[in-house]
């Protein structure tokens, strides 16, 4: 090679390759890095070479997000948007506001509320009723595992004081019985399944809006953590299939395929098949994502040990296996017979179990095939289970922005868990220390999806620009290094791309400049760091 088409120069290059982790220069041709140094990368300067000085500014690889909901986050940024607001005269002014502005839409959906907002957590149908009493809604709350109904929702649905709860979750009701207006997991489907269904048209403008907001906070690939039909939405599937056949997505995406907890094993070959129909380009369908259990907030998270009453008593609730634990076992074993990632959402203690459990059986049943499977969110983990994510090949799939902090945090879960758990909660140093490989990723629409965010939280165990000076569990915080790699290195592992997330020649040159040196600079600092520029295969997709 005489020259090059792209030279970053100036640096400082953040490679995450243990070899040489800092360099100051960086060479693409084509799609691919071909050198990484210093001075001497300057040799190929020709003619035709597009040179960035960076003059400071750190060149790092594209971060990876591990647990993503791209199309629902894309779409719903079109739909009501409750997101960056805790006070509820201001969820009711902007649901007015969108009802007003859309007169035409049979139904008003959206979501992003906190349940700290609410006493219990539990907002009123009659709250929406003020101010649309006339057309039904259904809002989705920040979590994504609850929606909030008004009065013609409930009625439309046909739910009264004498529905009875679904096995997979709960209708909060009155003291007579009489719903009060918010659905727990699998109840929002009561309801979710009269909202009208997108079209293709929706889910595709739904991803390239995601894919345009992920590049512009440095994420050049991700693991779509939902493909199928759930909770009232369509499947979102064919949205990726003709990006990826079109040519407009630029991304490189990752599927992981839903698995229906109402069927056992006879839906495997289905998903076998929509592997091989689905896979083309620059995304591919294989991963399967189980939900084992719900959350902590409203007591549906598997736990090893009741949830506390609000006197600090034990209840009869240890929260939900959604999947029989036995016959998780026998699945994962076939699963990953047939070389599919397990996706677990995996949030309490006893649900972590469960998982490692069935990732021990897969071993057992099948040997160590490289599967990689994962486990999300991690919120509890028993001190005990630490040590079997390295021992078994589990990746630990974290999502920082959560290990913090918050009111959702103080009142509505560390009361109920009790000192002793409520010490397990997102327990990164430990796992790091255990020999866990970290994975991170945000579950945007759940939380923002911005990398820099997520590892200022992983850092600090504090959220960005708060003025609470309490740090969440601090033996937990991870050093800026560890945390940047987890979500280049470690996550592009989880979603199967080998040849990203470390910037060496012959990878791909998924890369990004940020606006400054987030790993010298002060820790407390980090969420200030913007991105400059993102690449995806040496090709410019976000330029600030």
């Amino acid at each position: 090679m005489t020259s090059a088409d792209l030279v970053f120069t100036g640096g400082p290059v953040f490679t995450v390759d243990p070899a040489r982790t800092r360099a100051s220069s960086l060479a693409v041709a084509g799609d691919r890095i071909v050198a990484v140094g210093h001075d001497e990368v300057r040799e190929l300067v020709g003619p035709r070479t597009e040179v960035v000085d960076l003059a400071g500014k750190l060149l790092v690889p594209g971060f990876q997000d591990a647990h993503v909901h791209a199309v629902f986050g894309g779409s719903e940024l079109a739909e009501c948007d409750l997101t960056g607001t805790v006070g509820v005269p201001e969820y009711l002014g902007r649901v007015r506001t969108y009802a007003d502005a859309h007169p035409e839409e049979a139904w008003i959906t959206g979501g992003g509320w906190s349940m700290e907002s609410f006493a219990g957590g539990l907002p009123t149908r009659e709250l929406l009723d003020s101010v649309v009493p006339d057309r039904p809604v259904l809002l989705a709350n920040r979590d994504h595992h609850g929606a909030w109904a008004n009065t013609k929702a409930l009625e439309l649905a046909g739910i009264t004081a004498d529905t009875p709860d679904p096995a997979d979750g709960r209708i909060e009701r009155g003291p007579d019985g009489t719903p009060s207006g918010m659905l727990q997991e699998g109840a929002t489907a009561l309801v979710s399944r009269l909202v009208p269904a997108s079209t293709p048209a929706d889910r595709l403008a739904g991803l390239l809006r995601a894919q345009k907001l992920l590049h512009s906070l440095g994420v050049t690939g991700w693991q779509d953590a939902l493909l199928g039909a759930f909770s009232g939405r369509a499947d979102p599937s064919d949205a990726y299939a003709t990006a990826a056949r079109d040519g407009s997505l630029t991304a490189r995406v990752t599927g992981a395929l839903w698995w229906d907890r109402q069927r056992g094993s006879e839906q495997i070959p289905e998903l076998v098949a929509l592997r091989e129909k689905l896979s083309h380009g620059r995304f591919r369908a294989t991963s399967v994502k189980i939900m084992q259990d719900g959350i902590a907030e409203n007591f549906t998270a598997a736990m090893t040990s009741p949830y506390l009453d609000g006197c600090g008593c034990a209840t009869a609730n240890s929260g939900l296996s959604f999947v029989d634990p036995g016959a998780l076992r026998r699945y994962v074993a076939e699963l990953d017979a047939l070389d599919f990632q397990v996706h677990f959402h995996a949030l309490g203690d006893r649900a972590v179990r469960e998982a490692l459990d069935a990732v021990e059986a897969a071993v057992a049943a099948n040997g160590r095939r490289g599967n990689r499977h994962h486990l999300a969110h991690l919120q509890v983990v028993h001190p005990d289970d630490l040590p079997r994510f390295a021992a078994l090949g589990a990746l630990a799939n974290v999502q920082p922005l959560w290990a913090a902090h918050e009111p959702q945090m103080d009142e509505l879960t560390i009361p109920f868990l009790g000192p002793e758990r409520s010490a397990w909660q997102y327990p990164f140093g430990d796992l790091v220390r255990a020999g866990a490989t970290l994975v991170a990723g945000s579950d945007w629409p759940v939380s923002s999806p911005d990398p820099l965010a997520g590892i200022h939280v992983a850092v600090n165990r504090r959220e960005p620009g708060t003025a609470d000076e309490r740090v969440f569990l601090p033996e937990q915080r991870l050093d800026p290094s560890t945390a940047l790699a987890a979500y280049t290195a470690g996550s592009a592992h989880a979603n199967g791309h080998d040849d990203v997330g470390s910037l060496r020649p012959g990878n791909l040159a998924d890369l990004v400049v940020l606006d400054r040196d987030i790993l010298t600079g002060p820790p407390e600092e980090i969420a200030a760091a913007r991105v400059e520029r993102t690449y995806v295969g040496g090709r410019l997709v976000h330029a600030r």
